[in-house]
């Protein structure tokens, strides 16, 4: 079986959604997403690992 590995590297979930100030019910816009993933600090981090993340989730 495959470790749950991706939920180890997430150390705080919902911070990208926080900082954003994007409502949980609703998904975060993909043009704020890619805004966001262009800015240096842990906001910049954030927001290019959740487009990894999307990346993967699609087969």
């Amino acid at each position: 079986m495959a470790e749950k590995w991706i939920q180890k590297a997430i150390k705080k979930p919902g911070a990208l959604r926080a900082q954003l100030g994007v409502k949980g019910s609703k998904p975060i816009p993909a043009k704020k997403l890619a805004s966001a993933a262009q800015k240096p600090g842990k906001l910049g981090q954030r927001a290019r690992l959740a487009q990894t993340l999307k990346k993967l989730g699609t087969k």
